[in-house]
């Protein structure tokens, strides 16, 4: 087989979507008995995992086993690492504020508009960002440069996320440190080294799907360009900041560190 398996690809994102649904609703119904729906922040690391071995498991006969594996593998160890972080930090806590504002905007029944408004919305998201794991995997071509450049991209991502989270959480455990801003490790270069690390993530995975040929990097390149959106203009760096634009000490932080991109601290 020389070429980009259009067909199978086809089948495969319709059984991607499926996945997305089954976890989401699936996690909708926990939310339910539980009475919170944080939980769902969860499932999103999880979603993905889900999609990624599906996937997997479609593509068999059809892209190359190293670059099936690679993506899979990336895929997984991203999500399970963010699904079990987003759990031990949520231990404990009731429901999420950014939820309780959600809900109480709901036209009618607040279970409906949380399962539109969140879970469905959440799983479409999966699907479409999860794109070039997807399309990798039906890639015939055995593995090449943007792969292993894709990998390296993704490596570093992964370590200033999960460095970065590590960080703040071991911040945060101080009682000593209750109000002030965090402002040391990853976290005196970019104001957000775990969503800068999610880019890089998201942007090491859209190469190793070029690796599959340039159908695979047209299909899918939509994923990262929606990921970066929702880091930087949606629901990540733009609704935390004006969370914490009241925080004291923010404006001063702010001024000297990097909204995004790490990059040495201004006057110091």
């Amino acid at each position: 087989m020389s070429t980009f398996s259009w067909g199978a690809f086809a089948v495969s994102l319709a059984w991607s979507a499926a996945t997305a649904l089954a976890v989401m609703l699936g996690t909708f119904v926990i939310a339910l008995a539980r009475g919170a729906h944080r939980i769902v922040d969860i499932a999103w690391g999880v979603a993905f995992t889900a999609v990624a071995v599906v996937t997997f498991a479609a593509s068999a006969g059809h892209g190359d086993p190293g670059r099936r594996l690679l993506v899979t593998v990336l895929t997984a160890v991203w999500g399970l690492r963010l699904a079990a972080h987003i759990a031990r930090r949520g231990r404990g806590h009731g429901e999420d504020p950014r939820y309780e504002a959600l809900l109480a905007r709901a036209p009618g029944d607040r279970r409906l508009y949380a399962l539109r408004a969140v879970y469905l919305l959440q799983g479409a998201l999966v699907w479409l960002v999860s794109l070039p794991v997807q399309a990798a995997q039906y890639g015939p071509a055995p593995l090449s440069a943007p792969a292993f450049a894709g990998a390296a991209v993704w490596a570093a991502g992964l370590v200033f996320e999960a460095v970065g989270d590590a960080q703040l959480a071991r911040f945060k455990a101080d009682p000593a440190h209750r109000g002030r801003i965090m402002d040391r490790g990853l976290w005196r270069y970019t104001r957000h080294p775990n969503y800068f690390g999610d880019f890089c993530v998201w942007w090491g995975l859209y190469l190793v799907a070029c690796d599959a040929g340039t159908g695979a990097a047209a299909v899918s390149v939509l994923s990262p360009l929606v990921m970066s959106a929702l880091l930087t203009k949606g629901s990540g760096k733009r609704l935390l900041e004006r969370h914490m634009a009241e925080r004291p000490g923010w404006a001063a932080y702010a001024a000297r560190t990097s909204g995004f991109f790490p990059w040495r601290p201004r006057g110091g």
